[in-house]
Order: C-alpha cells, then structure tokens, then sequence
C-alpha cells in the first residue's frame, strides 16, 4: 500500500467527519518498511516469465503480522481483486456495521498466490475492469462505509434515499432538481414544485422505476421476487414494455 495516496482522502470531503471523530479509524501501513535491502523491494520477476513484476510473500506476511500485533482483536483480511466477489450495497452495510478489516493493496501483477492462500479471508472486486492498485479500491469502500455512520452526511436520512438502499426497495434513485425553477429552455418537473407530498412521492417512485427498468432490469426482478412492487408500481411497468 502506498500511504501517500490516502492524505488527501482522509483530510477533505464530507466523509472526512467520519475519521476525525473516530467513527471510522483507518492505520495505514507500507509493506517496504518491512522489506530487505538497501532498496527495499517489495516485487520480483515471476517464476515461468512473462511481463509485469509480482509482490513477494515475505514482506507481506511481516507487515500483516506486525498489524496483528498492534490490532485488538481478530480481523478479516481482505484483497482486492478481480476473482473477488463483487462489492455491492448490501456488502458495504456488512462492513459498515463490522468491527473493521485489514485491507490489501496489491500492485503489479499481483501477489505472490502463496501469501493470499496463507494469509486472505476474502477477495473482493468492484467490478469488471483492472486497477493499477488496491488503494483506489481501499478508498471506494472505506468512503462507502463512512457515509453510512451516524452524523457523517450531516442528514442521517440522506443515505437511506441512495440508489441501491433497502429502502428505496433496492432500486435506482430518481432524478433530483433544483433551483431555478427553468433552466436553459428545460423546466422542474411541474410534480416537485406542487407541495402535493403524495404526488411527489409517486412521481419519484415511478421514475424510480422507470430508470432501474431501463438500465438494470435485474434489481426490478430481484425487487418483484422479494415481494417489494406494489400493484401501482406494475402497473407502470406494464407501460413500460
């Protein structure tokens, strides 16, 4: 891991409350503090050849075995990694509500199989594509779960109207608009500005689920099979086929 990436990270945006009041406490390690030689090296060519450097096992194991001795506790230890299940909501909330993790950031390659056999309890991946490092992915979860803590938002209602949410029944969010009233030729929807409560909440429940059945039909299936579509919201629907 390169702690260097994480300053900024840690020190600005709204979810910076969550680390300075320690809802969220993040120790960030370099495993070259724990490699040999003048230029403590943390990679080698790999066995068999081909292209990229691979991250050694030893290095590693002494920087997560030095983590333990400092941590309280058992931890998970978690990878980052494209064979690594998929990092949706309902994982962040897990983690959120978790005693912590220690997090690894590979680089290169990869990592040296022997030590994620030994050492990882889980992988994880954000999705179908390559990172040139594990930080980013770090970051993306740990600012996903400060986000859920109390007081972080400075609205505790404001992430459970995300996309995704429980509930929101797991559907995508609606669009959201603001002042002016007409912008550029394009007007607020003439529902957001009636004061009508109930017609506002339909509005945006019905765009809801235009917008989740437009572009991923699979949270509406997985929505109708745990019960969560009433009869308005198929009705809709139906309009939409």
């Amino acid at each position: 891991m390169n702690p260097e990436l994480f300053a900024p990270f840690l020190t600005s945006g709204v979810t910076r409350r969550a680390y300075e009041s320690g809802q969220v406490e993040v120790h960030l390690w370099n495993p070259r503090d724990f490699a040999e030689g003048n230029y403590k090296r943390v990679d080698d060519r790999p066995f068999g050849g081909g292209p990229g450097m691979v991250m050694m096992a030893v290095p590693l194991a002494q920087c997560l075995a030095a983590i333990k001795a400092q941590r309280q506790g058992p931890a998970p230890v978690v990878l980052f990694s494209p064979v690594g299940d998929r990092l949706d909501h309902a994982g962040v909330e897990r983690w959120s509500a978790s005693q912590g993790a220690v997090l690894i950031c590979g680089r290169y390659e990869g990592i040296d199989q022997r030590f994620i056999d030994r050492h990882v309890d889980v992988q994880v991946s954000l999705g179908d594509f390559v990172l040139s490092g594990g930080e980013i992915a770090a970051m993306a979860l740990l600012d996903a779960v400060a986000r859920l803590q109390p007081g972080v938002l400075g609205d505790d209602d404001s992430s459970q109207f995300d996309s995704f949410n429980p509930a929101l029944d797991g559907l995508l969010d609606c669009p959201h608009y603001t002042r002016p009233e007409e912008w550029e030729g394009l007007k607020a929807p003439p529902e957001l500005l009636s004061g009508h409560h109930k017609q506002i909440e339909r509005w945006r429940r019905d765009r809801r689920l235009e917008i989740t059945a437009r572009r991923r039909p699979d949270l509406i299936e997985r929505a109708r099979a745990q019960g969560r579509l009433g009869p308005a919201d198929e009705a809709l629907l139906a309009k939409l086929a």
